[in-house]
């Protein structure tokens, strides 16, 4: 076991790797908290004592602990529970001293919120990655010629279960089913992906602990998450959550036990697909296995008139975003069809080879 001094050096190090990507993804003030928590947090608090003392693993790849300190304070902004603190978030331009102080002081004043806040992992539904999914989506429905069904893996609130719902423009691609406020336009670079209607039968989602976008407190638990200087993402994820809000609440549900639940449904003249996004990898190895090997079986028993296909948006190790692959059954070909920044900023596509 790790002694004390090694375990706050390596949460102080985890509060350095996320500002340094929240730096690179666009929001200088969650990386400018990250950075005043690396250096300042002290155990002389209960919150800090927690933070400082936390027995996984803190970083970004593991429980995320910065995420889960930042999502408590800005719930607290949200929620206008703290005047000080509010002051001293965006819009307003805070001195790092006068930040820090204001966050101290939160830490100090609203201890069982924010202790309880850091018992989960952060939720976030970032909706600008179906803009990653629908090229994927348009791909499946060009080569097999059918209505979808969906499903999809860690869907949160699901506001990435309802993309047919959304505005896009692809490159020189503009592509809609109904009007929409959701206007979801990636920096695109590649071919431009197949332009055809898609009709979706069905759809379902499954979470651990889902949100409900219906319930103003689950929504806003996940506004919490969204970084305080990024105006744009929280006025879009509030108007998903609108339109998310009108439909089915995702499931409560194991993801091994739920897959199994769902691919035991032959979907005859539609195509199942499957889908998540960073999601994966949040899942234990062991149910990771037993999944791939769930995929696995039901592609062997996928037919041309109820095809199998999986759409996965997911780290692979590389540092530029997100690989995009896709594998469809039953002649189970799968190939990288593209790569996507991990907020769905931008869309470097591929493409399926030969489909144009």
């Amino acid at each position: 076991m790790p002694d004390g001094r090694t375990t706050e050096q390596t949460v102080r190090l985890a509060f350095v790797t996320q500002a340094k990507a929240c730096q690179s993804l666009g929001s200088p003030f969650t990386a400018s908290l990250c950075t005043l928590a690396s250096r300042l947090l002290t155990a002389d608090y209960p919150v800090g004592a927690k933070i400082l003392s936390w027995p996984g693993d803190p970083s970004p790849y593991g429980d995320s602990v910065p995420l889960r300190l930042a999502g408590a304070l800005h719930a607290l902004v949200l929620a206008k529970a703290d005047p000080k603190l509010v002051a001293a978030y965006p819009p307003h331009a805070a001195e790092a001293d006068d930040l820090w102080n204001a966050v101290e002081n939160a830490c100090r004043t609203h201890v069982p919120f924010i202790l309880e806040r850091l018992k989960s992992a952060p939720q976030t539904n970032e909706v600008r990655r179906s803009a990653a999914l629908l090229p994927g989506f348009l791909t499946i429905s060009s080569l097999c010629r059918k209505p979808l069904v969906l499903s999809e893996v860690g869907a949160s609130a699901g506001l990435n279960l309802y993309w047919d719902h959304y505005a896009y423009r692809l490159g020189e691609m503009s592509w809609a089913l109904r009007p929409s406020p959701v206007m979801l336009a990636p920096e695109w670079k590649g071919p431009t992906p197949p332009n055809i209607a898609v009709h979706v039968t069905s759809r379902a989602g499954c979470d651990l602990n889902p949100l409900d976008p219906a319930r103003d407190e689950d929504a806003m638990r996940l506004l919490s998450y969204l970084w305080a200087d990024q105006t744009d993402r929280l006025k879009r994820t509030r108007l998903a959550l609108a339109i998310a809000a009108n439909h089915q609440a995702v499931e409560k549900a194991d993801a091994v036990d739920w897959l199994e639940q769902r691919l035991g449904t032959v979907q005859e003249d539609q195509v199942h697909v499957i889908y998540h996004t960073i999601a994966w990898q949040y899942l234990p190895k062991s149910s990771q296995q037993k999944g791939e090997a769930l995929i696995a079986a039901a592609g062997e028993r996928a037919t041309e008139r109820a095809p199998l296909a999986r759409l996965q948006m997911e780290a692979d190790g590389q540092k530029n975003g997100a690989a995009l692959t896709l594998q469809i059954w039953p002649s189970g070909e799968k190939h990288l069809i593209g790569r996507a920044d991990f907020h769905g900023r931008w869309v470097d596509w591929i493409g399926w080879p030969g489909l144009h």
